[in-house]
């Protein structure tokens, strides 16, 4: 078991490079299985989820290579397996890609529920609608955990997502790229890392247009062949150590992005009074006055992503008045906010709404990480904040950060990682 000590107050200068898109990578490596050919992935971010899709493409056959820290190779022409062991899916949300990427290529796939992290419930009806519509068979019952689905041929159709499903859309896509016909998705998500998975797909010989926009055309082709292809930097990594600049009135330099991805990062930022600046693949953001209250609602790309919400809130939580945060993404991402108390913030949480009194100062205490994103906010907190702070459960940041350690000390953070003893283990 391990923990983060972080010393905090200090105000954090310097440089930092972002890696590879996360949820990028999460559905550009089931959708190698598609493949007829090796492929091989550049840019792909040092994380955990990463390392158990691997796990998950080797039990199914597959060949794995890693040729250094960022770039793998990927052999699917040995998958003998369709079905995804319970022991790994269980690990990580991007799990159900493997559905569609097994189901496109060999017309069954069997997979257990997601897991990942906890802060709501995460219904896979649209996939298993876009499935369905494309002429597989899904049991209305789910029997020992696992969702299977069988299909003869996979036919092209028209289908409309009831919400906007980012891993629905992702889904359907690799089950429909192989698929005899066109399928037209309404409705669909429009994400950068849609786009990164399209493109991807396209890049193998795919035929989809549209990605990035609420209709995308797919076209069925037969074969799709291997590709070298290198994945997109991480949108909210990047918002994160944005976050962290502001939060520690610091001057960051961050590297390695796409500023046309973080808009509306940007855009809330500036609000608070924090300067950003575009370079070519960089952003520098300064925070040098107050940090100014404001309204942050989550929206669906290009809104404020639901990803970027607990990080924003900690400023919210040091601003110089009222603040109303409202997630409409999901109904139980305010878990942190007990763990924001704890350390001096002043907050009310009614549903999918808080309301954050802006308090002059945070102080350091014992809190933890919920999931992925909330544990980046108690960290953002813990840095901000005077005195010490420790963070259990880092797994879960772990899931998401490449390094953040290293990156964080780099530019000044007191921060180190304590392994402490299980509370199980034998006494002697």
């Amino acid at each position: 078991m391990s923990r983060y000590r972080i010393e905090g107050g200090r105000r954090l200068v310097g440089e930092v490079t972002i890696g590879g898109a996360k949820n990028a990578a999460v559905a550009v490596i089931p959708a190698v299985v598609l493949s007829d050919g090796p492929c091989r992935i550049e840019n792909i971010p040092n994380i955990s989820d990463i390392f158990v899709s691997f796990d998950i493409l080797k039990a199914l056959g597959a060949q794995v290579r890693m040729i250094n820290k960022t770039t793998v190779e990927i052999d699917p022409r040995t998958i003998c397996s369709h079905v995804v062991p319970h022991e790994l899916a269980r690990n990580m949300r991007a799990s159900y890609y493997f559905l569609g990427s097994l189901l496109g290529k060999f017309g069954t796939a069997k997979v257990s529920l997601p897991g990942g992290c906890n802060f709501g419930v995460r219904p896979i009806d649209q996939h298993l609608k876009g499935f369905t519509a494309l002429g597989a068979s899904v049991p209305a019952m789910i029997e020992n955990g696992m969702i299977e689905a069988t299909a003869t041929q996979l036919i092209g159709n028209s289908i409309y997502l009831d919400v906007v499903s980012v891993g629905a859309t992702i889904n359907i896509m690799l089950a429909a790229v192989k698929a005899r016909g066109i399928t037209i998705l309404e409705n669909a998500a429009k994400e950068p890392h849609i786009v990164d998975v399209a493109n991807f797909l396209n890049a193998m010989g795919a035929d989809i247009r549209g990605a990035g926009t609420d209709v995308i055309k797919i076209c069925g082709v037969p074969h799709l062949h291997g590709t070298t292809y290198s994945i997109i930097p991480d949108q909210i990594e990047a918002g994160t150590f944005m976050a962290i600049a502001a939060a520690t009135h610091g001057d960051l330099l961050i590297k390695n992005v796409i500023p046309k991805h973080l808009e509306s990062i940007s855009a809330k930022l500036t609000e608070m009074g924090a300067q950003v600046e575009e370079i070519d693949d960089m952003v520098r953001v300064t925070m040098d006055g107050p940090i100014k209250h404001c309204n942050v609602k989550t929206m669906p790309h290009p809104g404020f992503p639901t990803d970027m919400q607990p990080q924003i809130a900690v400023l919210l939580a040091l601003s110089d008045g009222t603040s109303i945060v409202t997630d409409t993404v999901w109904e139980n991402r305010f878990r942190y906010v007990d763990e924001l108390r704890r350390m001096g913030a002043q907050a009310q949480v009614n549903g999918k709404v808080a309301v954050f009194e802006g308090v002059p100062m945070l102080t350091g205490a014992p809190v933890k990480a919920y999931d992925l994103r909330a544990g980046a906010a108690m960290v953002i907190a813990g840095l901000a904040a005077q005195g010490i702070t420790e963070i259990d459960d880092v797994h879960y940041i772990e899931r998401g950060y490449e390094y953040f350690i290293e990156k964080l000390r780099a530019v000044g953070a007191e921060i180190r990682r304590v392994e402490i003893p299980s509370p199980f283990a034998r006494r002697a």
